[in-house]
């Protein structure tokens, strides 16, 4: 499990506001011995058990032979659960992500809302220009950064108002929870193994080595190259296949 991250909040009245993302793994069974026993079972039978006693280095290539070639299911053969707090628009972007994925997200339905939100901080590019299919962000200046902050903020506030009011008035927390926009964070378990973290992450980051270029936005990025840092310290043979063969999921 990882060390838990700096999530201190900016403080707005009562509203909380983050640019940043938490992942922490928080329960693992992943290597790449996983990936080789399940290979050599179609040739070797219950000896491809013998696997997990060797070193995977010695069989890399066939690794990369696997991830080349793109024979997949060998790399189903592993889990990884992770813990990850981001704004709501983030989760419905995840949740478009659904063979291969478990997720429990907390409930508006069964807590109080707590009121943290995101604002993008100096390094998120803001400006969109071009048309769409062909377009590309540019930075903003620093007014259209202090505008975006400010705006925020000030409608954060007033929906979380008007969120407490609702709940004071003894409106069930199901109800009183429309009035809360997609800038609040959530909290969820996801678990997956390496095969679909692959597909995720050839869909949801930039990267020099993809064969197939992918415009993600930047906030589920973020989560996902944090998930591939995780991913890559468990599985490295894996990982590096992965990017030798331009980051296509097998």
């Amino acid at each position: 499990m990882t060390a838990p991250e700096d999530r201190t909040p900016t403080t707005h009245s009562d509203v909380e506001t983050r640019s940043d993302v938490t992942v922490e793994l928080v329960k693992s069974s992943a290597s790449d011995a996983d990936v080789l026993f399940a290979a050599r079972v179609s040739t070797l039978g219950d000896q491809s058990l013998d696997e997990l006693k060797k070193d995977p280095e010695r069989s890399k290539g066939l690794i990369n032979y696997l991830m080349r070639d793109r024979h997949g299911s060998p790399f189903e053969h592993n889990s990884m659960t992770f813990f990850i707090s981001a704004p709501i628009f983030v989760f419905r972007e995840f949740m478009r992500h659904r063979v291969g994925w478990s997720y429990n997200e907390e409930s508006g339905r069964y807590r109080e809302l707590q009121p943290v939100f995101y604002t993008p901080d100096e390094s998120r590019k803001l400006v969109q220009e071009g048309r769409p299919g062909k377009y590309v962000f540019v930075e903003g200046t620093p007014s259209q950064h202090a505008t975006v902050r400010h705006v925020l903020e000030d409608s954060y506030q007033q929906a979380y108002s008007a969120y407490q009011k609702l709940l004071a008035e003894g409106v069930a927390r199901e109800v009183a929870r429309a009035v809360l926009p997609v800038g609040l964070f959530s909290s969820m378990y996801a678990t997956c193994n390496a095969r679909s973290l692959m597909h995720f992450l050839g869909l949801r980051t930039q990267h020099e080595l993809a064969k197939v270029p992918s415009f993600p936005q930047r906030e589920i990025e973020m989560v996902g190259e944090k998930m591939e840092a995780e991913w890559a310290k468990l599985m490295p043979l894996t990982h590096a296949a992965f990017n030798a063969n331009g980051r296509v999921a097998p």
